[in-house]
């Protein structure tokens, strides 16, 4: 069952009946019925298929199920900010910022343009604020709608993980963790973990999204990927991420097995001579390789070809004399086979530290943290 199903409403007495102990006190606080409430609870807990509370004399009592996800239930709650929020705003808002056409919006959600843009708009009035502004034929979030649109994606990761720990509560092993995997950990490092996971954990999915750190940094702030794996940023991206690193990374300068450098232990002045291949300006490799030549008092090279993409760098230069820097476990297989050579190490102050990206305060799942745990990151807890 996904987070959308829940009753924004109905969670909101959840939290009201945990914090008094009794559903007369909780129907005062947020302003329904005593009998409204006694619904919704039930309604709520048919939906994940167990109690949230004992009933007694003395009032209501949490079972361990309401340990689980209460605190869930507040975290998401504070990120939306709002009683007027419905979760079907709340749905409609996110496919909206998603998909960036209320057509795109509903197709992906399954209902009418009318009713998704109707859903916003009333969202709009609840909370007095512009949500959405036209930009020519298209719509855009403005800066609050694309602040709120945030915190529900956020809010809805944190019911989603909620209901994942009581699936796991109920025996059940189910649910999924979203990666964002940047080059390097995509050799050996994502793939190994994974294979361990696996075979410990069959029925948990895990979802992979390539891409650069600049590509995979706003999804993961938006609560789409739960962590990314990667080269690690100096500075540090924001106090809303944490980084934490695994291990540290020695780039070599590589090339085709018979290019004209190989077995010369080339110096910086003659690989200066040849083209290279290596990613945009701004990712920590390319400044690592700008720094290899500056600090030796050499020029930086033009750099012909910017690509971030191994497979593209491999094929360039299996069939010409490019050079790159990168880490060998990027290239194992084509150095396994005879394809590509290293030509040299690089400078010993050229090191990159690879490690985890997660939200600030991210509060793990039990299966998130053995996931974790797989790739390294053993202190690491919820």
């Amino acid at each position: 069952m996904p987070a959308s199903d829940l009753n924004l409403r109905h969670l909101r007495a959840i939290l009201a009946i945990h914090r008094h102990g009794t559903i007369s006190a909780a129907a005062h606080e947020v302003n329904l019925t005593q009998s409204a409430i006694t619904q919704g609870l039930a309604r709520v807990e048919h939906q994940i298929g167990m109690p949230l509370f004992e009933r007694s004399s003395g009032g209501m009592r949490p079972t361990p199920a309401a340990a689980l996800f209460v605190p869930r239930i507040a975290a998401a709650l504070a990120r939306i900010a709002s009683p007027r929020v419905t979760a079907a705003q709340m749905r409609a808002l996110l496919a909206l910022a998603r998909a960036g056409s209320y057509a795109g919006g509903a197709h992906a959600i399954g209902v009418s343009e009318a009713s998704l843009h109707r859903a916003v708009r009333d969202l709009s009035v609840a909370l007095g604020r512009d949500l959405v502004e036209r930009r020519g034929r298209g719509v855009t979030l403005t800066r609050r709608g694309g602040e709120l649109a945030r915190a529900c994606a956020l809010a809805s990761a944190e019911l989603n993980a909620g209901l994942e720990e009581l699936a796991a509560l109920a025996g059940r092993e189910t649910g999924r963790i979203a990666i964002g995997a940047m080059p390097l950990c995509r050799a050996r490092l994502l793939p190994a973990a994974i294979a361990r996971f696996h075979a410990r954990y069959p029925h948990y999915t895990i979802v992979v999204s390539e891409g650069s750190h600049a590509e995979l940094v706003g999804p993961l702030r938006d609560g789409e990927l739960d962590l990314l794996i990667g080269a690690l940023r100096d500075p540090a991206p924001g106090a809303d991420l944490e980084q934490r690193p695994l291990f540290e990374d020695r780039p070599v300068v590589i090339g085709r097995a018979d290019h004209p450098l190989a077995g010369t232990d080339p110096s910086l002045d003659m690989l200066a001579r040849y083209p290279w291949s290596v990613a945009a300006p701004g990712a920590p490799l390319r400044d690592h390789w700008e720094a290899m030549f500056a600090g030796a008092g050499l020029a930086v090279p033009r750099v012909p070809v910017e690509c971030g993409s191994v497979i593209a760098i491999r094929q360039l230069m299996m069939s010409s004399d490019f050079l790159t820097l990168l880490s060998p476990d990027q290239v194992a297989v084509e150095l396994e086979a005879g394809w590509l050579t290293i030509l040299c190490s690089a400078p010993p102050a050229i090191v990159r530290t690879i490690g985890v990206t997660t939200r600030a305060g991210w509060r793990l799942t039990p299966l998130q943290g053995a996931f974790l745990s797989e790739l390294g990151l053993e202190t690491l807890t919820s």
